[in-house]
């Protein structure tokens, strides 16, 4: 085995295989083809932690159904402006999507992406009540005017017959139904963006090798310690611009850039687990995304959701996510992560959102004591007909919740995604959790003004923009005709049959 060390320069690195990585390294190599970019994941395949199918849940998060994006406020008004910005931001992922199909830079779109309803259910006069309010208070934007709303229980069981199957209840129930949603396979399109890449000049990428070290020299740029994990062999990697996207890992790496703006953050894991559907009878009932309203106490990613897949050819069927906890910051991970992402500037807002967030951690206890029978009593409240040898328990993806300091110093638990980048733009990174797969090509956008400002503001990058995303600078939300414009012509190239 060799430990010898080896020392080069590159323009771009980019840390982790998933879809984020995929995402930047693609519209930098779009926008500036001679740029030579290193990828570095530690595991032996890209897109296996968050990205992988099994492990997030392939809404294409589009905020059509995900009730958690559209909070009911004190004085009963139902808040939408979040679940319009990831609305927004899904319609600009799919044009990148189409322009990489229609260049055939992406073969057979159905691989990774296919149309799926997506309808919120709920029961009840209080979730009635406001689930039209969140209809109605939808329906204000164009990119939600094709939403349904029914108190109907036949409509609902034509729209979803699993869910009406056996139900018994007298409450009141409602569901709202939107046909443009779509199901997406964002480790298959990662994979798909990768294969690309590599076919470029200028492109590496490099699995089984873990960053043990960054440090920023005197000359601006960064150096990367990179432990080949197959070989032993070290290099040694100088680059102006690093991006680190390794999901739960991504914490322990902006610790270790020791920038300023990377000061008091800290994170908060949180696993989860699915019930999938083993009976093929069961699973030809069910052709849509059925979401419901949290439970009390619990973070966005357990919204409870009975979910038709696409995954790798395959109808699945899943229930879940049932919520946990893990001191690791990967599925992949250590137990040890959470303890040694704990430092000096991170301690106040970490014990802070802590004790701020006391009805979460009781929460998450719970769920990690449930029973078979407690796992399958929730299941029973979106399909009553479900009989326990019909189903199996998956492990589902581990996600870190972002934890980062108030104007007082104190901690506050973010659940979304957030990007902190160096002051000179040559380092960002990627921290948080849902919906980061589906909104990653706004992401990347936002990353390229504050990393890359004068390029950005460039002729050429300006029009390679607006040809990759017709809708570039533009929104949608009250523009009508390019609303249609736009969906007509991905729905065509992306072979969505709406």
């Amino acid at each position: 085995m060799t430990t010898a060390t080896q020392n080069h320069e590159t323009d771009v690195v980019l840390i982790g295989a998933g879809i984020m990585s995929a995402t930047l390294g693609l519209l930098l190599k779009e926008l500036q083809p001679d740029l030579k970019i290193e990828i570095y994941e530690r595991l032996d395949v890209a897109a296996a932690e968050s990205s992988d199918a099994w492990n997030n849940a392939g809404t294409g998060h589009a905020a059509f159904c995900e009730l958690n994006y559209t909070p009911e406020l004190e004085n009963g008004e139902v808040e939408v402006k979040k679940a319009v910005k990831i609305s927004e931001a899904f319609e600009v992922s799919r044009q990148l999507w189409a322009y990489l199909v229609e260049k055939n830079l992406l073969k057979n779109p159905e691989t990774f992406i296919k149309s799926v309803p997506h309808l919120s259910f709920v029961w009840g006069d209080d979730n009635v009540n406001y689930l039209k309010k969140r209809f109605e208070a939808l329906q204000q934007y164009e990119l939600f005017k094709e939403m349904e709303f029914t108190e109907d229980a036949e409509v609902v069981k034509d729209w979803a017959p699993l869910v009406m199957e056996g139900r018994k209840s007298k409450d009141k129930i409602a569901a709202t139904s939107m046909k443009y949603g779509t199901d997406v396979n964002f480790g298959a399109l990662t994979r798909s963006i990768f294969k690309y890449l590599e076919s470029l000049d200028g492109v590496s990428l490099h699995f089984n090798h873990e960053v043990s070290k960054l440090k920023k020299k005197e000359d601006n740029k960064w150096r990367l310690k990179i432990k080949d994990l197959t070989s032993g062999e070290k290099k040694r990697i100088h680059t102006p611009f690093v991006f680190i996207g390794a999901g739960g890992g991504s914490l322990l790496l902006l610790e270790k850039a020791n920038i300023p703006e990377g000061e008091g953050y800290g994170g908060f894991p949180v696993s989860g687990q699915w019930l999938k559907c083993t009976n093929e009878e069961v699973i030809k009932k069910h052709a849509v995304k059925v979401y419901g309203k949290a439970s009390v106490g619990a973070p966005p990613m357990s919204v409870p959701h009975i979910d038709t897949r696409v995954i790798n050819g395959k109808k699945e069927l899943l229930f879940g996510p049932y919520a946990g906890f893990s001191t690791k910051f990967l599925k992949n991970g250590s137990y040890f992560d959470l303890i040694k992402s704990i430092e000096l500037d991170n301690i106040r807002p970490m014990l802070g959102a802590g004790m701020k967030n006391i009805p979460l951690t009781k929460y998450l206890i719970e769920q990690v004591f449930q029973s078979s029978k407690d796992r399958m009593k929730a299941l029973k409240e979106y399909v009553p007909s479900a009989k326990k040898e019909d189903w199996v328990l998956e492990t589902a993806g581990q996600r870190v919740q972002v934890i980062k300091k108030d104007k007082d110093g104190n901690g506050v638990l973010e659940f979304g995604t957030e990007v902190v980048s160096a002051a000179d733009g040559s380092l960002a990174v990627l921290l948080g959790a849902s919906p980061g797969a589906s909104t990653a090509t706004s992401i990347m956008i936002e990353l390229l003004e504050k990393c890359f400002p004068e390029q950005m503001k460039s002729e050429a990058w300006q029009n390679k923009f607006k040809e990759m995303i017709p809708s570039f600078g533009q929104a949608l939300s009250h523009n009508a005709e390019l609303t249609k414009q736009i969906r007509q012509k991905t729905n065509e190239v992306l072979k969505l049959n709406v």
